[in-house]
């Protein structure tokens, strides 16, 4: 071998060598990791349709709240403890006399045709809701309708209230309409445009395509705040909440929108992909009794509501019909809020409490004059008996069977009827009812003053139980008028007692929301819900699509 090409051989050697030593140090200094990417389309399902893409018309459907929830925003919004932080307002500023409320507006938002965001918008979107035409749901009338609203400037805006009002931070969290694009649409033809179907909002997604079948939103390219992983959100419409489940065992979808207690043990025991996340939803589902009816003078009494109560087994509800998919309520101010009271009176399951309450209220066997159990009890030729109203939802059925025969253990009879649809509608805001299971949704500041105040016990008022206590009216006003909190709270404790000794309806549970999604998605986290919508409050960190990056090990 010559001296040269022996040279060569060398030279190889030690590159390789040197190169070996280079991967060497590169694998101890550092490591591949895998890291979110841009991409990808999460698909969930959806138990019913849409109508109205709508923020000032969708309060009625959950399926289009949870639309808008991406597609608007408000000048507020809430976060996971359900206090109103900064959306498309930069802040705010209270007057000292709690009359008067300015909104400073961001100067960086697009609506989604490109066309920038101003007051206009905000003006015109509380008109939409003052008008006598607007068709949306009443209390958002009934509010907007005392607030004068005035444009400041192009980004300011000013709110004046007639009185104070303590929760009307709240309201401020409704999306916002595009002035130039519905102006010159009257109120009350709202519902019929086009552009419920084909929104243009601000949101963090923007509509691609509607249709019967989906809804297809991708992500906002002019979004004024972080951008999302994904790109797209595809929206998939089924009858109801068991259809969406066997379309993931089909591997149609990838999110389950709510996973129904009946549903649990199917969901975890036939689907060892499927993450569930489960939250205390701001509600409480209860037993409306109608308090106003002359011919149920039952009702009127305290003494049979507290027995109604004491015989009903919320926890065993909570344990074989919801799966453990709730927490008994005792008070209708939420627990977890600052304005909840530990320490209020609970109605622990007592048969025997309920039938000695019944009889000191003078309510008797009929064939016994004593503690019979199966026969219906009576006073003056009138029996305890009345018509228990629910929708025709599994779940409701079955709580509403169970709770008619404890009820039926202590001499009271509840025929159960079921409704198809219209149940809200139909009965419970024309009070069409004797007593009505229904959930309640609420979120936000807790003023209890709109469900039993008795100003709202007639008309669109929302005290559909009739309950009527100058005490409570006193309590309520006065805990609207004051933005102190320790003082409301004191005003809402002596409330939630005197809620608990009249018993004006019938808490049953608060309950828990579990939602479902593949494995594959990743990212996603559930806290406090005040609304289903809620569970996308950290879409901004979901991904599906991953990449991987050198990191240096430090």
């Amino acid at each position: 071998m010559s001296k040269h090409l022996r040279w060569q051989v060398v030279i190889t050697l030690l590159g390789i060598a040197l190169l070996g030593s280079l991967l060497a140090y590169l694998a101890f200094t550092f490591a591949m990791v895998i890291v979110p990417a841009v991409g990808g389309t999460y698909v969930e399902g959806l138990a019913g349709n849409p109508q109205y893409i709508n923020p000032i018309l969708c309060q009625y459907n959950q399926v289009e709240r949870e639309l808008c929830s991406l597609i608007f925003n408000g000048l507020t919004k809430l976060n996971e403890r359900g206090e109103v932080i900064p959306d498309l307002a930069e802040r705010w500023e209270i007057s000292d006399d709690c009359l008067v409320y300015t909104f400073w507006l961001r100067r960086d938002v697009l609506w989604h045709d490109e066309v920038p965001f101003s007051a206009d918008d905000v003006v015109f979107t509380v008109k939409a809701m003052q008008d006598a035409g607007y068709r949306g749901v009443p209390y958002l009338a009934e509010l907007w309708q005392s607030v004068e609203v005035v444009k400041v400037n192009s980004h300011t805006v000013k709110f004046t209230l007639e009185e104070p009002f303590a929760p009307f931070l709240d309201y401020t969290t409704i999306g916002i309409l595009p002035a130039h694009l519905l102006a010159e649409v009257p109120a009350e033809s709202l519902p019929k445009d086009p552009f419920n179907l084909h929104p243009i909002g601000t949101g963090l997604f923007q509509v691609e395509e509607v249709t019967a079948e989906h809804a297809l939103l991708q992500a906002n390219p002019l979004f004024y705040g972080p951008q999302p992983y994904l790109n797209k959100i595809e929206f998939r419409f089924y009858p109801d909440h068991e259809s969406v489940l066997g379309a993931y065992e089909r591997g149609e979808v990838q999110g389950i929108s709510r996973v129904l207690p009946q549903d649990l043990p199917q969901a975890v025991e036939a689907n060892s992909e499927l993450q569930l996340f489960s939250a205390q939803l701001t509600g409480y589902t209860l037993i409306f009794l109608n308090l106003q009816d002359p011919e149920l003078p039952f009702f009127q009494e305290r003494l049979v509501r507290q027995a109604l109560l004491y015989a009903i087994n919320r926890q065993e509800l909570v344990n074989s019909v919801l799966k453990g998919q709730g927490l008994v309520a005792h008070s209708p101010i939420l627990r977890g809020t600052w304005a909840y009271d530990n320490g209020v009176v609970r109605y622990e399951h007592d048969p025997d409490q309920a039938r000695d309450l019944l009889t000191r209220a003078g309510w008797h066997n009929p064939t016994t004059n004593g503690e019979g159990k199966d026969s219906v009890r009576e006073k003056a030729g009138v029996k305890l008996a009345f018509t228990l109203l629910t929708d025709d939802d599994p779940l409701r059925v079955e709580l509403a069977e169970e709770i008619a025969r404890q009820w039926e253990a202590i001499g009271v009879k509840a025929t159960l009827r079921t409704i198809g649809s219209g149940l809200v509608r139909e009965f419970l805001h024309p009070r069409e009812f004797e007593a009505l299971l229904i959930d309640l949704e609420l979120r936000g500041d807790p003023d209890p003053y709109p469900l039993w105040h008795s100003t709202q016990a007639s008309g669109e008022g929302q005290n559909y139980a009739g309950f009527v206590s100058y005490e409570v009216d006193k309590l309520l006003e006065e805990a609207r008028c004051t933005t102190d909190s320790g003082r409301r709270a004191e005003l809402y404790r002596r409330f939630q007692e005197i809620f608990a000794d009249e018993v004006p309806s019938l808490l049953l549970y608060y309950p828990i929301y579990t939602y479902a999604v593949d494995e594959k998605v990743k990212g996603v986290q559930l806290g406090p819900m005040g609304d289903p919508s809620d569970r996308f409050r950290n879409v901004t960190e979901w991904y599906i699509v991953t990449k991987r990056v050198i990191k240096l090990d430090k």
